[in-house]
Formats: structure tokens, sequence, C-alpha cells
């Protein structure tokens, strides 16, 4: 189907992204939801996971989102995360290296376990994107 997507993908505390896109991949609680023009209206959670966003310029952004809430509707798209980084802007040997610093310290705790999806979720969109 032709046209585009008007997206916008907003942390809590800033704008990350805004503009015209072919096509959107994105996490929900249900699982992974592909959006193209064209697309029934959804209002779904999202989870700690990655946003690929395609544009008319075939420019791939990618961002990693610490849940939140994604809404379609008449080919706009709003993704609103609690938190989220652009790939561009994540140290992916940081993120590594947090990875494995988390991990061993073996918290069975749910704060442990979101810190290990959030780091997961970073390095994914830093080796999507790279």
């Amino acid at each position: 189907m032709a046209g585009t997507l008007h997206v916008e993908l907003v942390s809590a505390d800033k704008l990350l992204w805004s503009g015209e896109a072919t096509s959107l991949l994105a996490r929900t609680l249900e699982g992974d939801i592909g959006i193209l023009p064209g697309h029934a209206p959804v209002m779904s959670l999202l989870a700690d996971g990655v946003v690929e966003i395609e544009t008319e310029d075939n420019e791939t952004w990618v961002a990693a989102v610490d849940s939140g809430f994604l809404s379609v509707a008449k080919d706009r798209v709003s993704i609103l995360a609690e938190s989220a980084v652009m790939s561009h802007d994540i140290d992916l040997e940081r993120a590594k290296h947090d990875l494995a610093r988390v991990k061993a310290e073996g918290g069975d705790d749910e704060e442990a376990a979101d810190e290990v999806r959030r780091l997961e979720a970073r390095i994914r969109a830093a080796e999507i994107a790279s």
C-alpha cells in the first residue's frame, strides 16, 4: 500500500524522532508488531525492546525503548516511552560491560531483571543500526 505514516517517538523528557515513514516495527507486550500505511487503529503497551522506523528516504532509525504506549490511528503513529535512546547515542561496549556486570551481580529481583531487559534492548538497537 502506497503512502506514509507520520511517526512521533517521544520519551518522558523529549521528542526523539518525528517524521514520515513507510514502516515501523516495535515490540509490544503481545509480541512484535509491524505497522504500514493504512494499518487498523491500535493501542498497545510497549515492552522493553527495539523500535525500527523506515523512512521514505530508505533510512532506518533505531531506538531502544523502555516500556510505554504505542498508538496507531489514521496513518499517525505515536510511541510514548518511559525512556528511550536512539541507537547512535548508545555506547555499545559500555552497554555490554554493564550487562555483564548486572548478570555477574546475580540479582534475582525484578529490578535486576528489568535492567537486564533494558541493556539487552540497547545492545540490540546498537547492533541493528551498525
